[in-house]
């Protein structure tokens, strides 16, 4: 199905590729009506138009996606950074996006599996009061401690 959605994206810029034509996007189908009467061949056919429900929430959610990529990317850069150079930027910076990291993949579990819209609204405002509580005790810890990086570095010199 991915295939054809990436098909149609294409022939939708004017390309058309020689296999794409609606003869060979039909397959046949046999159906029996019951078991006494002759089968019913059908054609189904393959849809290659963009869905309906594609609308204004589809861009949010590919920059959503995007942010979550990058932002992965850049706490796998972080750890070097912060092995070879440790210092007040790279722990708020660590803090900040470990909190973020956290909140996105907790966000989503809790979209996966909490149902029901009351219980969304309890399950979302736990989330955004740990996620506070998360990221202003990550920079109290900054401040008033050793930091990220050197805690880290403590933990694995013992």
């Amino acid at each position: 199905m991915a295939a054809i959605v990436r098909l149609s994206s294409v022939c939708r810029r004017s390309v058309k590729p020689l296999f794409y034509q609606s003869s060979l996007l039909a397959r046949p189908a046999v159906v029996l009506h019951n078991e006494r009467q002759q089968p019913l061949p059908l054609t189904a056919r393959i849809h290659s138009s963009q869905p309906l429900y594609a609308g204004s929430d589809s861009k949010a959610a590919s920059l959503h996606w995007t942010a979550e990529r990058v932002l992965s990317i850049a706490l796998l850069a972080m750890v070097p950074a912060a092995y070879f150079s440790p210092g007040p930027v790279i722990d708020y910076s660590l803090a900040a996006a470990l909190t973020l990291h956290g909140h996105w993949g907790i966000g989503q579990v809790l979209t996966d599996y909490v149902k029901g819209d009351a219980k969304m609204k309890m399950a979302n405002a736990g989330l955004f009061l740990l996620s506070t509580v998360t990221f202003a005790g990550l920079c109290y810890f900054n401040y008033n401690d050793v930091g990220i990086c050197k805690a880290v570095a403590l933990l694995w010199s013992k």
